[in-house]
């Protein structure tokens, strides 16, 4: 683990090949994200352009310089569904259990409430307890599962729908 402090910021075009780092390393241990590894860095860099552009809630924890952890939130295109963003999240092995997420989940849903969202929702793997209590605790509420909608190395995982809504 890096010495320096953590910071967390709105995503800026010099993280992003930072970010792609973490996206990858996340990816990478098969179990939080439905990427398995992350998308070519240009396919990232033309989605976080595109977030910046758009002005969706996109925040990262940054130690040194580098990416390790992020919170976005997309809000959906549709004019019926332009009330609604979606939220993704990851934090690199070594700055877990820290407090981060919720820095960075704080950060982000602070953000979509300014811009207006009425709905911030996300599917987590119904194996990951951790992230589960994250999001209750900020207020997020089950919705329902999606049984067996996961699929790593020939493992069927349970998808748990949670949403907030902002008052």
């Amino acid at each position: 683990m890096a010495s320096g402090a953590v910071s967390i910021e709105a995503m800026r075009p010099e993280h992003i090949e930072s970010f792609h780092r973490a996206l990858d390393t996340v990816s990478r241990e098969r179990k939080y994200l439905t990427f398995l590894e992350a998308p070519p860095l240009e396919s990232t860099r033309s989605f976080i352009l595109d977030m910046i552009e758009n002005g969706h809630p996109q925040f990262v924890a940054v130690v040194d310089g580098e990416v390790v952890g992020w919170c976005d939130i997309r809000r959906e295109g549709r004019p019926s569904h332009a009330h609604r963003g979606s939220l993704g999240m990851g934090i690199i092995p070594g700055y877990r259990d820290k407090g981060l997420g919720r820095r960075l989940i704080t950060a982000a849903l602070d953000a979509a409430r300014e811009l207006g969202l009425h709905r911030v929702e996300l599917h987590v793997h119904a194996d990951n307890p951790r992230a589960i209590a994250l999001y209750e605790k900020v207020g997020f509420v089950r919705e329902g599962v999606a049984r067996d909608a996961v699929r790593i190395d020939g493992r069927y995982i349970d998808a748990i729908q949670m949403a907030v809504i902002f008052g």
